[in-house]
């Protein structure tokens, strides 16, 4: 009798303690449940710096670039260029950047615990900068790849991390949170485009090139490109930096390994988003119409052969504007980028498209099979910008 009586007590003393508990002291139970699937950034450091490596790559001569990357800043006084990478697979594979290894055949990997070994590049994309190697000979510890995460759930404001080993520094980790998503990297000087980009303020300096960006899952959500944005101004901005979405990480990199490279689909034309300003300037528009104004073709290119028109100069140096892309597909696309990521999203080499463009005040439905996307140098010889 005695027992049921104190049970009985202190289960009356328990309600009467949670309902006297203040809510933010029930608001911190359950934030730390074991239940959570996010870790410290000490965990995510200790889950992931193992599996980051340091790339160096040996030069026979001084270079310089007027590339806004950090790692081509380290590569106007060193003839040693350092970057970072992290381990894809147990075979041996390592994702790097393209502009990392600069097409050297052979460079080192360095894990952190001191061990280096001696790896080849296997696959390139100048379009992504992803680059794959492959570590020769016996490993001398088991090998733990990353785990690639899914970048389409990434939303601004989420905190992200980047692991890799600035100015050759054994693995550091900076922090920060994500700008935007999807954004389109655009390097005139080098003839490229990368769709898909996530702009985050984490901080990348040289020699971070290469390594992973992280979500709070310890999950590779991107690769970091090191490229500082600088947009209307000359000179970097440091703050803004971006890195390839673990999205294109994941179509790209199995091409890389099975064949070396990466045929993206290519339509042949260069192009701008239509403006208001602009749209005030065309007949037979309003300035809210929406699309992308074709400014150039290549010849005998997929577009050129699906009729499509660019603009052109009179002997007044008139400009009379070419043909404006409404849709894809049927797919409405009012920016550059919304046909940029759709083609590098949805369609390969070989695909028929339907293009639907406004010209002359009516409709039209051009259909246009994607052909593969040149060398960018080649195209960067004849256009200013980035030809689709």
């Amino acid at each position: 009798m005695k027992r049921t009586k104190l049970f009985l007590l202190v289960i009356i003393l328990s309600i009467v303690i949670i309902f006297l508990m203040p809510p933010h002291y029930t608001v911190m139970a359950q934030q730390t449940s074991p239940m959570q699937s996010a870790y410290s950034l000490n965990g995510i450091f200790r889950m992931v710096n193992n599996s980051v490596v340091q790339i160096t790559t040996m030069t026979n001569n001084m270079r310089t670039s007027s590339n806004n990357t950090p790692d081509n800043i380290q590569r106007q006084n060193n003839a040693t260029e350092v970057g970072s990478g992290f381990v894809y697979d147990t075979l041996g594979h390592i994702i790097t950047n393209n502009h990392v290894i600069d097409g050297a055949k052979l460079v080192d990997v360095t894990f952190v615990d001191g061990s280096r070994y001696t790896a080849k590049t296997i696959g390139r994309d100048s379009y992504t900068d992803i680059a794959v190697l492959q570590i020769l000979g016996n490993l001398s510890h088991s090998l733990k790849p990353l785990i690639i995460g899914n970048s389409s759930k990434l939303k601004v404001g989420e905190q992200v991390v980047a692991v890799g080993h600035p100015f050759g520094i054994q693995n550091t980790m900076t922090a920060g949170i994500v700008g935007q998503t999807q954004y389109l990297l655009s390097i005139p000087e080098l003839g490229v485009f990368t769709p898909d980009v996530i702009q985050t303020d984490a901080a990348i300096n040289p020699g971070n090139s290469g390594g992973p960006l992280l979500n709070t899952k310890g999950e590779v959500i991107g690769l970091n490109i090191g490229r500082i944005i600088s947009i209307g101004a000359p000179g970097p901005y440091p703050g803004l930096t971006v890195a390839a979405a673990s999205k294109v990480i994941t179509r790209i990199v199995p091409s890389l390994i099975r064949a070396g490279n990466y045929a993206h689909p290519y339509l042949g034309l260069t192009g701008i988003t239509l403006t208001s300003n602009l749209a005030e300037t065309i007949n037979g528009i309003t300035r809210n119409f929406k699309g992308i104004i074709v400014n150039s073709i290549v010849k005998n290119s997929p577009a050129d052969k699906a009729g499509i028109q660019g603009s052109t100069l009179d002997k007044y140096a008139n400009r009379h504007w070419g043909d404006i892309i409404t849709a894809i597909d049927g797919h409405q696309v009012q920016r550059i980028e919304d046909l940029i990521s759709y083609i590098e999203q949805h369609k390969s080499v070989g695909d028929n498209t339907v293009l639907s463009v406004y010209r002359n005040g009516e409709m039209l439905n051009l259909s246009a099979s994607l052909s593969v996307r040149p060398d960018p140098f080649q195209s960067l010889q004849k256009y200013s910008s980035p030809v689709l």
